[in-house]
């Protein structure tokens, strides 16, 4: 194995990720799988994002989030797929130590901008919903990037927190990761320190935002359901509920799969399962996302349909 400086803190200077599977025929299998989705997510990312700005009927708060969602999205499956994919066609599956850490960093920023995103979409609904007269004023351009600039703000704070934790760790050795990239759990494993303060820390932080951006969704969402039950028409119910469906399809997706890996108890599944959710949540969900949201909303649709008419026009 081999070592930095005694200076450095550290001995280990590379890990090997045991990511999916050994079994070589698996491998090639699941590496053409998995571009294909790569693929699809960062096209149809793009695609989202891309439309959004050329099309005028679709600047307004919810699509300004949508769009930085959809960048949040490549940045998640970003930060781990590219690494996957050369793993699967490679005999020796490593990552640097500095590697790993940039990689942790990378998907705890972009997985808590995401969580602060779909709570920002959530509030979004409800002021569209229960104050539609207020929209404009409560939901002005300023505020938009006050609550946009305040998710990147969170997720740099998160991702630092638990970058700087892992630089803080000792590694003496072994170095074999039983993941398919560097996440904080199995790092904490191999790591021959005593972390428990960091541990804690970092796990009050997560946990916190996890819960303050469900509570804002869950508590939007209440207020929504309550609005649309006293309104005394059924096309307006339909409408306003319509509105919602996609991201709540995307809510529930995504905290679903986190509250799987990080809220249930550790004695409930296994690692193979904690591969396996992690996988959907951080390759699958960011593909999701661009179709939940172009095949359940009526505004992308016609949006879609107008720019391929234009283009088909000219």
């Amino acid at each position: 194995m081999a070592l930095l400086e005694d200076g450095n803190h550290t001995a280990v200077t590379e890990f090997i990720l045991l990511g999916l599977t050994d079994d070589p025929v698996l491998r090639v299998f699941l590496f053409t799988i998995i571009m294909c989705i790569y693929l699809v997510t960062v096209s149809g990312n793009l695609s989202t994002i891309l439309l959004i700005r050329v099309s005028s009927q679709l600047h307004h708060p919810m699509y300004f989030f949508l769009s930085h969602l959809a960048s949040a999205d490549i940045g998640y499956s970003s930060s781990v797929t590219p690494n996957m994919l050369v793993n699967f066609l490679v005999e020796r599956n490593t990552i640097s130590y500095f590697g790993c850490g940039i990689q942790l960093g990378s998907a705890v920023f972009f997985g808590t901008v995401e969580c602060f995103l779909l709570a920002a979409m959530a509030y979004d609904r409800f002021v569209a919903i229960c104050s539609p007269l207020l929209y404009s004023t409560k939901m002005s351009t300023e505020v938009c990037v006050q609550l946009l600039v305040g998710s990147y703000i969170g997720g740099f704070l998160n991702a630092s927190s638990f970058t700087l934790s892992f630089f803080s760790f000792l590694f003496c050795g072994p170095n074999r990761i039983n993941h398919f990239f560097c996440d904080f759990t199995p790092l904490v494993e191999l790591s021959c320190s005593d972390n428990s303060i960091l541990i804690v820390l970092d796990s009050f932080c997560a946990g916190s935002i996890i819960l303050v951006t469900v509570f804002v969704i869950a508590i939007s969402y209440v207020y929504i359901l309550v609005t649309i039950l006293k309104m005394h028409s059924t096309e307006g119910r339909h409408k306003a509920f319509s509105t919602c469906t996609s991201h709540l399809t995307a809510v529930t997706l995504f905290y679903g799969t986190i509250t799987f890996i990080y809220v249930m108890p550790k004695s409930s599944y296994s690692t193979d399962q904690n591969k396996v959710v992690s996988l959907f949540y951080m390759v699958v969900i960011p593909m999701l996302n661009p179709l939940i949201y172009s095949l359940r909303n009526n505004e992308i649709k016609g949006a879609l349909k107008r720019q391929l008419g234009r283009k088909m026009f000219f």
